[in-house]
């Protein structure tokens, strides 16, 4: 295949993932895997970055990502699935790469300064980890990458990265381009972003019950308190999830929620059923994957042999290139 039809993409691994997750990259790799070479990671060196005071938890939190990768429909036969440190290419290709990009390359990367101020991160890591993202798209020669428009950036460093690799070195490097995601917001249960990191998350493991129990605390209008009282499901967290969850949720869940005869309860209830309904399929994989350990295991070696194989290609034209032995 061309690098036109090979994709790269990737999540840090925290360990068992949630409905934001799922709808904003796992069903798009799902999709993207009938037709595209497709190679998806668990960036574990990424996650350092942030939390290289805690790796005891982290094989477990790549298993868990690993079963989500495979519950959620992607096929080992189709697509590569792989931890980044078991492709040592990756870190390789950094560290050449580090040696011809200028820091004001690192710095004006929006997320940088951001995260640096909210984190207090201030690692030579942490400052490089686009460059290490960059490499990881580039050891595949990956034309695409399936972002969201907030991963934008990201993606043009890399693309200058190439450029500035061909010009020094000769061409070597696809110039990757951004597969833009479009996709419904997912609220968590206090009407945020869905994260871990803010404990409103409704994960692919729960179960339907955990679920429901779940979807009974979600914060809703709060205007509407009471059946009976008009309710405005424009504004309401728990409506966003119907869009994405209930077929019919224009005529059978905003009109009565308006005039106040869907109660915030029943109206609650009725997104359990049917947001369990959509993921009982993927559930139901989730189960037999964790008594079944070493189909996982199986799953992340031979994802690792194949991107490995094409890495180390992709290696020996970099060395090459560069007149390194």
């Amino acid at each position: 295949m061309t690098a036109n039809h090979i994709i790269l993409s990737g999540m840090q691994p925290t360990g068992r993932l949630h409905l934001g997750n799922y709808e904003g990259a796992l069903k798009n790799w799902v999709a993207l895997q009938n037709d595209f070479e497709m190679y998806c990671c668990i960036v574990d060196w990424h996650a350092l970055t942030a939390e290289f005071e805690k790796t005891a938890d982290l094989p477990e939190k790549i298993h868990q990502m690993a079963i989500d990768y495979l519950a959620a429909g992607l096929n080992p036969e189709k697509t590569a699935i792989f931890v980044q440190s078991q492709v040592k290419e990756h870190a390789e290709l950094h560290l050449l790469l580090s040696m011809i990009i200028p820091i004001p390359w690192l710095e004006r990367v929006p997320s940088y300064k951001e995260k640096s101020e909210e984190l207090g991160l201030d690692s030579y890591g942490f400052m490089g980890y686009p460059l290490l993202q960059a490499a990881d798209i580039l050891i595949y020669r990956a034309g695409w990458v399936p972002v969201g428009k907030d991963q934008l950036p990201h993606i043009e460093l890399t693309r200058e990265v190439a450029r500035r690799f061909n010009t020094l070195y000769g061409e070597v490097f696809p110039e990757p381009q951004a597969k833009l995601t479009t996709f419904a917001a997912v609220p968590g249960m206090d009407g945020r972003k869905m994260s871990k990191s803010y404990g409103n998350e409704i994960s692919l493991s729960m179960t339907e019950d955990e679920t429901r129990a779940r979807l009974k605390k979600m914060f809703t209008d709060p205007q509407k308190l009471r059946k009976g009282d008009p309710g405005r499901p424009e504004i309401c967290p728990v409506y966003d999830l119907h869009k994405i969850y209930s077929p019919t949720h224009e005529s059978e869940i905003a009109p009565p929620c308006r005039t106040g005869a869907l109660g915030c309860v029943d109206c609650k209830m009725k997104l359990a059923d049917n947001l369990n309904a959509a993921l009982r399929p993927v559930r139901v994989r989730r189960v037999a994957l964790e008594k079944d350990p070493d189909t996982v295991t199986s799953a992340l070696k031979s994802g690792a042999d194949r991107a490995r194989a094409k890495a180390a290609a992709t290696m020996v034209e970099v060395r090459k290139a560069m007149h390194l032995q």
